[in-house]
């Protein structure tokens, strides 16, 4: 399968390049997203693609727009990504790409936690709290929370981390009606969703959603959607409490990354080994699997 690390579309104006995906102008009113192969890990855009994960995730988000449709608006128009780009160009964007509304972006992420791990779990270990929201005592690693808890984040810079942020900041910064429509939303996407999953044999631990406004104000769920990228999932059958599960995703990247003692996790990244960017590939390819039941429309 052909890698596409970065895409090189001259028939549309470029937007930007973010850490995954490439964006351009559709008219006034509508942006193509691209996907590339991009690896982003802890903050870092890796220098080797990692083989159709652009289109893994692309399906992945067009999935759940699909299923998740009934309860928010999302960004999507119909119109094929083919149909906006010169005849030569469509390699690049067929099975990876998007046009989209062009909304306002909210500058905050909205995080939804159903179990207790990673930054949340070193949190409640060090507070026993998760962003300020005080738990029960005794939870362990990877226990399923008494509900789902939402957590925003404001959106960083580019190569910057998210900053996890209280609910009253998040209501000073977009206002308290936006702020509650949003937390109200993402805990019924998550909810939504997770049991869905739990009927493919995945458990999603975590999962983050961005919102943007039309033009009538009008919030639309976008960007990506319960991808491999953006959420935890775990498979059901080796879920155990007390020890952070195996997961769908660049965990294998991220686990490789934390065994270089010279490396401080700031840019320039390493070089990525062979049979570290094959695990991971195939641990995407099995996510779409395992959740549609079909495999990758390449």
């Amino acid at each position: 399968m052909n890698a596409l690390y970065q895409s090189s579309i001259t028939s549309l104006p470029l937007l930007g390049h973010g850490k995954v995906r490439d964006n351009y102008a559709v008219g006034d009113d509508k942006i193509l997203i691209v996907t590339t192969d991009r690896l982003s890990a802890f903050d870092v855009v890796m220098n080797e693609p990692i083989p159709g994960k652009g289109m893994v995730l692309n399906q992945m988000s067009d999935f759940w727009f699909e299923k998740l449709g009934h309860i928010v608006p999302n960004h999507l128009t119909g119109v094929a990504p083919e149909s906006v780009v010169s005849a030569d160009e469509v390699v690049q964007v067929k099975g990876r790409a998007v046009v989209a509304k062009r909304l306002k972006p909210i500058m905050v992420e909205a995080v939804v936690r159903g179990y207790i791990i990673g930054s949340g779990w070193k949190d409640y270990q060090a507070t026993g709290a998760i962003c300020g929201i005080t738990l029960p005592q005794g939870l362990q690693q990877a226990e399923k929370l008494p509900e789902p808890l939402f957590t925003p984040a404001a959106k960083a810079d580019l190569g910057e981390h998210d900053e996890n942020i209280s609910f009253a900041d998040m209501e000073s910064r977009i206002g308290a009606e936006l702020a509650a429509k949003m937390r109200d939303v993402s805990i019924q996407l998550y909810t939504a969703a997770a049991e869905y999953a739990a009927t493919r044999g995945i458990i999603i631990a975590d999962t983050k959603f961005e919102f943007g406004l039309d033009e009538n104000g009008v919030m639309h769920l976008m960007d990506e959607v319960l991808t491999a990228d953006s959420s935890r999932f775990w498979p059901a059958d080796s879920y155990a409490v007390g020890i952070s599960p195996p997961s769908f995703d660049k965990q294998f990247v991220r686990d490789y990354l934390e065994t270089l003692t010279d490396w401080g996790k700031t840019a320039p990244a390493p070089a990525l080994p062979a049979d570290v960017i094959d695990k991971t590939q195939a641990k995407y390819f099995e996510a779409i699997e395992r959740l549609t039941g079909e495999k990758l429309k390449a």
